[in-house]
C-alpha cells in the first residue's frame, strides 16, 4: 500500500511539474549559443558607444533566437582567429559577416547565404589614384588580417608576382587601415563594399575607385558536428528574411541617416 502511495506520489508530481512549464513566465531553460563577433566591422557588427555588441547581424541573430527559442551572447574574437576560436568550442557560431569561402568550407559548416559583397578600393579624396596604379605601381594597400580581401590581394596579386608583399599592409581591423589611409601611411584601404560604404556615410574622408566583383556570400559559420544548430539558424535565417524585421535592419544599418 505505501509502494503504491509512492508511485501513484511521484506520478503527481511529474504531471504537476509538466503543467507548471506551460504557465506564464515558468518555462525550460533555454540553450545558451556564444556567437563570436567581429568588433569592428560595422555595419554588420562592432561595439557601440556605451559598450555594447550592435550592428546588422547581432540584432538579426538576437531576433532570430528569440524566435526560434534559444539565447544567445555575442562575444568579440580575433577576427584573423576566429575559426580556431569556434573550432575549440571557445564560441559556438560566426554570425558576423564572414564569407563562404571554400578553404573555410573544409573546416566548418555554413549556413544558407543572408548577403552578397563585393570588395571596393578607397582612396583618401584628394587622391588622383585609380585602381590599375594602385596595384601596378609603387603604392601600399591597407586591409584587415584574415579578412577575404587579404586573400583576394595573395592570392590573385602577391602570389603571382604582381604585387609585392611589402605594399600590403594587415590590421587587426579595417578602422585601422582607414586610419591609415587617412594619415597618409598606405595610399589605399581595400575591403568589403558595405563596409566601405559605410565609413562613407559616417563622413570619412574617402571615396571608391573600383569595386572587384568577388560575388562573396556571407553566412553563419558552426562546427561540422553541430547539425541541430545549423538546422535551427537556416530556418531562423529564412524567417527574418521573410519578415518586415529584415527591412527594418536593412533601412537602419545601409542606408544613408
Amino acid at each position: 500500500m505505501n509502494r503504491n502511495k509512492r508511485i501513484i506520489s511521484a506520478l503527481l508530481c511529474s504531471v504537476f511539474f509538466f503543467m507548471l512549464l506551460g504557465l506564464p513566465g515558468i518555462s525550460a531553460e533555454k540553450e545558451l549559443y556564444i556567437n563570436g563577433i567581429d568588433a569592428d566591422y560595422p555595419p554588420h557588427a562592432y561595439i557601440d558607444e556605451q559598450g555594447n555588441p550592435a550592428g546588422f547581424d547581432v540584432e538579426a541573430l538576437d531576433w532570430i533566437a528569440e524566435e526560434m527559442g534559444f539565447e544567445v551572447t555575442h562575444q568579440p574574437t580575433a577576427w584573423d582567429g576566429i575559426v580556431s576560436s569556434l573550432l575549440a568550442k571557445k564560441i559556438d557560431m560566426v554570425f558576423s559577416g564572414m564569407s563562404i569561402t571554400e578553404e573555410r568550407k573544409e573546416k566548418v559548416n555554413f549556413t544558407m547565404p543572408y548577403w552578397s559583397i563585393d570588395q571596393a578600393i578607397s582612396v583618401r579624396n584628394d587622391s588622383d589614384l585609380n585602381a590599375i596604379e594602385i596595384f601596378m605601381g609603387d603604392y601600399t594597400v591597407g586591409t584587415q588580417r584574415g579578412c577575404t580581401a587579404a586573400m583576394w590581394i595573395e592570392d590573385n596579386l602577391i602570389n603571382q608576382d604582381l604585387f609585392p608583399k611589402d605594399s600590403l599592409k594587415l590590421y587587426e581591423g579595417f578602422s585601422l587601415a582607414v586610419q591609415d589611409l587617412l594619415n597618409g601611411r598606405v595610399d589605399a584601404a581595400m575591403m568589403d563594399d558595405v563596409m566601405v560604404e559605410d565609413a562613407i556615410r559616417k563622413g570619412m574622408d574617402i571615396k571608391v575607385i573600383g569595386t572587384i566583383k568577388t560575388g562573396e556570400e556571407y553566412g553563419v559559420a558552426v562546427r561540422k558536428e553541430d547539425t541541430e544548430l545549423l538546422e535551427l539558424l537556416n530556418e531562423g535565417i529564412n524567417r527574418i528574411m521573410n519578415s518586415p524585421k529584415w527591412d527594418e535592419l536593412k533601412a537602419k544599418y545601409f542606408q544613408a541617416q
